[in-house]
């Protein structure tokens, strides 16, 4: 089994999320859940997880699964997804099968579909909110040799450290910079970005930067059209909630 103090080390000194992603992944499938879902926002409303393009979504699932769990969209729909926005913890998928019988049309086809992909026994984990438009979840599915009663048992041998696990995996991925943009930031617009964050006006931030209020004003558009914003302020917010400002390079 995993050590769990190396672990932490790599998990805490990660520069990337990518490399966050690969010590989890690996944990998890040494305890027999080898296919994750990771999935996290910071642009919640009350009746949706925001904008699709805006969301955080980490899986290995194969593109069979993803292309449609994902990009159709059946994540919306999918009961555990209900129940992770609505609770904190970890619960079995069991509680699907028990309570079929409440599960919507949509919901139903969606358990549906997971039954069909072999994507059936496993623990959903519901992150705790950092503010009411942040929310965070985990999907783990057992191997195919795995059924649900033997995926509760590994859960209740082992669920305390796997959540504490998960849990800093979490944390350390929502402090990491979020490259998931339309167009990436340059260095220049990064700047500029940070210069409007700091108070500064434009012809302040021309003379810092050494450019003409012009070029400046350029630089802040291109930024707006990669975060698909309209403003220069929900430009910096944006940024900042995917740590793309003020940031230490890598």
């Amino acid at each position: 089994m995993t050590d769990i103090v190396d672990f932490l080390e790599r998990v805490t000194s990660a520069g990337t999320i990518e490399v966050v992603w690969g010590e989890l992944t690996r944990v998890m499938g040494d305890y027999g859940f080898d296919r994750l879902l990771y999935g996290f926002t910071r642009f919640r409303t009350a009746n949706s997880f925001g904008d699709p393009e805006d969301l955080l979504i980490l899986t290995n699932h194969d593109r069979a699964y993803t292309d449609r769990f994902i990009g159709d969209r059946l994540y919306a729909d999918a009961p555990m997804v209900r129940w992770a926005a609505e609770n904190v913890g970890a619960c079995s998928w069991r509680r699907i099968r028990e309570n079929s019988e409440h599960l919507t049309p949509r919901e139903r086809m969606v358990a549906e579909f997971n039954q069909r992909m072999g994507v059936t026994a496993g623990i959903a984990i519901s992150f705790p909110a950092t503010s009411p438009r942040a929310k965070g979840g985990l999907a783990l599915t057992a191997r195919a040799d795995i059924d649900q009663d033997a995926a509760d048992a590994i859960w209740e041998r082992h669920g305390r450290l796997l959540l504490q696990m998960a849990n800093v995996a979490h944390l350390k991925i929502t402090t990491l910079p979020y490259r998931g943009l339309r167009r990436p930031l340059t260095e220049r617009q990064r700047e500029a970005l940070e210069w409007v964050g700091d108070g500064k006006t434009t012809q302040d931030i021309a003379t810092i930067m050494g450019l003409t209020p012009a070029t400046v004003e350029k630089h802040l558009r291109l930024a707006r059209e990669a975060l698909d914003v309209e403003t220069t302020a929900q430009a910096v917010l944006k940024a900042s909630f995917q740590n793309q400002i003020f940031v230490v390079p890598q």
